[in-house]
């Protein structure tokens, strides 16, 4: 069984070379790298909220000139200032790494919300008229114009930031197997907006130090870290798992402090760490209380209710497309439209997975050789797609049956995808914490497939993303995969599009 990152040092990180840019990303860079710097990005992310709720709250008013009484225009011109500070009051979601425009417009929404229920109470007491009315239009344009405004401009920031060149420089102090962890994820992803640009460890593990140095210099040990700030122009730090004591990395905390560079840390732990841990304080001493997902909470059973609601709702509205599906199925190659295989779901129970036939019925046994680290999926061997069954594929309908295993309890419609029995029973002996996933119900979709991990990619990746949806598990989170979900099918499907037009031309 693999161990976990905390206890090896295997993990290997991706070179950090620049990736190419899209054509036009030098111009955005240079559109908004002046806003790129957080303080920058707070004053222009104020102005352009201040301007755009009074542009909304001045076109509410004029819109409607029988609403112009002074009272109203009294409370209109108040409302951009209250939703200003609701605004300031729920924080701001860009101000995490991964800043998302469906993160930012839903706090849009909330804090406009807050401003519209403390103006219908201003409106109580001095009297205003028509206060519904007003209110009302004063949330829908401050939610259309300061939305807009938010997304456009988090768009255009998370572009900027992807770009190697205006990426914050970040310093990695940790060069074991949780210190490379980082640097591959981060490399990974670069909407992160971070570059990683040294290693700083005393001991660094000889384990994989020429692959490592290879990659990513060992800059000298955590109390060189000022000399690492001033020869890479770091502007963040992460304080991965080091060998120094922690006094070290204390007096290491207040020299970024000092110098301006942010600071984050990985906490010790972290595989048990969610979203529902709180933090409280003995006297001066920090204490952080672990909440744990219980699979067995009234939560779940809503969940559970709502999946299975939803699932018949889905069969019944889809019921003409599928009955279409199956004919085609079965028109475009011999042999049934539903094709059934075993899987593993909640507890370790076997179900028969339902998808539509994409693939023509095999003349000899298939043949397919995993290879070591990945998941299976995809096409295994030879590929027996049918053309039908491609298009079913691209837009992701051959997985419309699975509506069937839902509103049976079998799946949800989010969770981990399940496996067959026989690679469980492999991973299970390979993958650390693999057997987690069968804690909660098997989904159609999950966090590990929006984020890219589909087919034949990395099974440590999936089980990875797969425990930090259980972990951190909300009906929140839930709707935000199904939404990106959709976003990504549709994505999907129109470079597909795009792809074929520009091949026959």
């Amino acid at each position: 069984m693999t161990p976990p990152p905390s206890a090896t040092h295997a993990a290997q990180p991706r070179p950090t070379g620049s990736t190419p840019k899209p054509l036009g990303s030098e111009l955005i860079a240079a559109a908004t790298g002046h806003i790129v710097e957080p303080r920058a990005w707070a004053r222009t992310r104020f102005l352009v909220d201040l301007t755009m709720l009074t542009l909304a709250a001045s076109a509410a008013v004029f819109a409607a000139p029988e609403l112009g009484t002074g009272a109203n225009r009294a409370l209109a011109a108040l409302f951009p200032l209250v939703a200003i500070l609701a605004l300031q009051a729920r924080g701001n979601a860009e101000d995490r790494l991964q800043a998302t425009i469906l993160d930012t417009t839903a706090r849009v929404i909330g804090a406009v919300s807050t401003a519209a229920v403390l103006t219908i109470a201003a409106a109580s007491i001095v009297g205003g008229s028509h206060p519904v009315e007003l209110t009302l239009r004063l949330w829908l344009f401050s939610v259309v114009y300061a939305g807009l405004a938010r997304a456009v401009l988090v768009s255009l920031r998370t572009h900027a930031i992807e770009t190697n060149g205006l990426a914050v420089p970040t310093l990695i102090v940790g060069a074991g197997s949780v210190g490379e962890l980082v640097v591959k994820r981060i490399s990974e992803n670069p909407s992160f907006g971070l570059r990683p640009v040294g290693f700083l460890d005393a001991d660094p593990m000889p384990v994989a130090a020429s692959a490592r140095r290879a990659a990513l210099p060992v800059l000298g040990g955590p109390s060189d870290l000022a000399a690492a700030i001033v020869q890479t122009g770091a502007r963040r730090a992460i304080l991965a798992f080091s060998s120094q004591p922690d006094r070290v990395l204390v007096d290491g905390i207040r020299v970024c402090e000092e110098l301006g560079v942010r600071v984050s840390l990985v906490p010790r732990l972290f595989e048990s760490i969610s979203d529902r841990a709180t933090l409280d304080h003995i006297g001066g001493l920090p204490l952080l209380s672990l909440h744990p997902t219980n699979p067995r909470s009234w939560e779940f059973a809503i969940k559970h209710a709502v999946d299975r609601a939803a699932a018949l709702l889905g069969l019944i509205e889809t019921a003409p497309l599928a009955a279409a599906i199956a004919a085609g199925v079965r028109l475009s190659s011999p042999g049934p439209a539903l094709f059934r295989q075993r899987r593993v779901g909640r507890d370790g129970r076997e179900f028969d997975l339902l998808k539509f036939r994409t693939m023509y019925e095999p003349t000899a046994p298939v043949r397919f050789e995993l290879p070591e680290g990945c998941a299976p999926g995809g096409v295994e061997g030879k590929d027996r797609r049918t053309r039908f069954g491609r298009w079913l594929r691209e837009t992701s309908l051959d997985e419309l049956p699975q509506l069937i295993n839902v509103a049976r309890g079998e799946m949800s419609l989010v969770g981990p995808r399940p496996e067959r029995p026989e690679f469980v029973e492999r991973f299970a002996g390979e993958v650390w914490r693999y057997q987690d996933r069968h804690r909660v119900k098997s989904g159609i979709t999950g966090w590990a497939q929006i984020s890219g991990l589909r087919g034949q990619t990395s099974i440590g990746d999936r089980v990875e993303l797969d425990n930090y949806y259980i972990r951190n598990w909300s009906l929140r989170l839930d709707l935000r995969i199904l939404t990106l979900t959709v976003l990504e099918v549709l994505r999907s499907v129109g470079d597909r599009g795009r792809s074929r037009s520009s091949e026959e031309r």
